[in-house]
């Protein structure tokens, strides 16, 4: 990826929320939800109690030029939702490939959100992809249910390191062929 590939991260436009680049501005907001241990337990880079300085390096890492990672935040305020719902993110892999990665803030849960977002991301594609993977920790079927919702299908188990359980957690890992 090249800086002017992630200069113009675009803004993906859906009836109920935009997803939109991250900003500085939204760095509250992602540490009130990050800091719950419910949202924390169920991502692998999130570490619980959330440490001073964590929230400000992850958005100025996301709004890094250089960074493979695009970074979305999930805005309701044009349906008079909250301005940050949760994020997605997709990470560039090799062999025009990117992982899906998103968590919702608890208000927001059994709601249709992650679906919508997850749906919105893969039919906008915006890094072009020719396949997406995500993978969700086996105590999270409500996560694996949005992934098949949305088209992804079951590929096999694996373990990832959760930073916030401090432990190895079994895994299901899915694609996307786009």
């Amino acid at each position: 990826m090249t800086v002017d590939e992630k200069a113009v991260q675009q803004t993906i436009v859906t009836e109920r929320f935009d997803l939109r680049p991250l900003r500085l501005s939204d760095s509250g907001l992602i540490e009130m939800y990050g800091s719950d241990e419910r949202v924390a337990r169920m991502t692998t880079s999130i570490p619980h109690p959330l440490p001073p300085g964590t929230t400000e390096a992850f958005v100025s890492r996301a709004l890094a030029a250089d960074s493979a990672e695009h970074v979305w935040a999930i805005d309701g305020t044009k349906a008079g939702g909250a301005e940050l719902m949760g994020v997605i993110s997709l990470q560039a892999m090799d062999r025009n490939q990117s992982e899906v990665v998103y968590w919702i803030a608890p208000a927001f849960w059994n709601t249709g959100l992650a679906s919508d977002a997850v749906e919105a991301l893969v039919g906008a594609n915006p890094m072009s992809n020719a396949n997406m993977f995500a993978s969700v920790f086996q105590d999270n079927p409500a996560s694996a249910k949005v992934l098949t919702h949305c088209g992804f299908e079951y590929l096999g188990d694996a373990e990832s390191f959760c930073v916030a359980r401090d432990t190895t957690v079994p895994t299901w890992t899915y694609t996307h062929k786009l």
